[in-house]
């Protein structure tokens, strides 16, 4: 027998120091399905989901990556974002590089770029099989 949030409706959250200026990052610049009504912001995400943007004076950003998006052609989409000013994360660790376009080809692991939202938060494109 499933369990009592078996039927529930999930979503994730996180916050903002400026819930407004993040919310149009992911409108205007990825392009999503995002508004916010009452402070609270309410992101769309392909495949159904949701996410919720909440706002919080003491905001840290996330040190994880708090969104993937599986996208058939990393290098097309870098190239895409950056034309909108989307900055990508530049790594030379042992167990992480990136190229000069901020993508990582050969860590063992998907074909994967980083950036950050406004609030600092890491989110990234990565390459769907």
């Amino acid at each position: 027998m499933p369990g009592i949030l078996a039927h529930s409706h999930a979503f994730g959250g996180f916050s903002s120091p400026d819930v407004a200026r993040t919310i149009a990052f992911y409108r205007d610049v990825l392009e999503l399905d995002a508004a916010e009504e009452n402070g609270i912001g309410q992101i769309r995400l392909p495949g159904g989901s949701s996410v919720i943007c909440y706002p919080k004076a003491d905001h840290v950003p996330a040190t994880f990556t708090l969104l993937n998006f599986a996208v058939p052609d990393v290098d097309v989409a870098v190239d895409a974002l950056v034309k909108k000013g989307v900055v990508f994360e530049h790594y030379d660790q042992p167990e992480i590089r990136t190229d000069a376009k901020g993508i990582s080809r050969d860590n063992g692991g998907p074909v994967i770029a980083w950036f950050k939202d406004p609030a600092g938060n890491i989110l990234s494109v990565l390459q769907a099989d």
